[in-house]
């Protein structure tokens, strides 16, 4: 890990929602990962810590994950960063908004996060690498992987997400989800494909049997 990241995990709302606080030691520049339920506490560890909080990044749109963010774009003169394939529903609201991409990059000092395009969950979901992590959000569970029964949901595709775009990470990455689902904040990927039951299907049918029936949500 980076002696250079600050990484603080919040467990925040009804709904276990997890909050995340990434930044830099060095410029104490910070992004919060989906601020949702408690801005006021949001603040507070970030003020507590001597974080400046100057970018939103938006793991999907769902609403336990950003009824947050008009309250801190009133408190903060912060970036919203939301996936291409959900932003212009919300370009109205947010003003301050940049579209992302799969592969696209934030820096934080001396940091670079990598944002991740992971539909399945939702058409926009993603998620962000930086260093030896990976923060997943509703993409990837301790123990399981995110719905793909809800609008604009798709089986498939989260079966190309968990089976190709997660495959690129190193069994050795650290994960930090979404919500508090598990016995443990925080797990790794290769502890995942040998245990998480979504990360065992042999081929595609067989996830589908379980998860739902395919579609046609495009990976970036």
């Amino acid at each position: 890990m980076s002696s250079d990241l600050y990484l603080k995990q919040m467990e925040l709302g009804p709904m276990a929602n997890f909050v995340y606080l990434i930044g830099s030691r060095r410029t104490h520049e910070a992004a919060v990962v989906d601020p949702a339920w408690d801005v006021r506490q949001i603040l507070e560890v970030a003020a507590e810590d001597e974080m400046r909080i100057k970018h939103l990044i938006i793991t999907h749109s769902h609403p336990d994950h950003i009824n947050g963010v008009e309250e801190m774009l009133h408190r903060t003169d912060a970036q919203v960063y939301l996936h291409k394939a959900e932003a212009e529903f919300h370009r109205a609201m947010w003003s301050n908004m940049v579209k992302t991409d799969g592969g696209d990059t934030l820096r934080l000092g001396d940091l670079t996060i990598t944002f991740v395009h992971t539909p399945g969950h939702t058409p926009g979901s993603q998620c962000f690498a930086i260093d030896d992590k990976l923060v997943s959000g509703d993409t990837l569970f301790i123990g399981s992987c995110g719905r793909t029964d809800f609008p604009g949901g798709d089986a498939a595709t989260m079966y190309q997400t968990l089976t190709r775009v997660l495959a690129k990470f190193d069994d050795t990455t650290w994960l930090y989800p979404g919500h508090n689902y598990a016995d443990v904040p925080i797990s790794t990927l290769g502890y995942e494909r040998r245990t998480n039951p979504t990360m065992q299907f042999a081929d595609l049918q067989s996830f589908l049997r379980v998860m739902g029936r395919p579609g046609s949500v495009t990976l970036s």
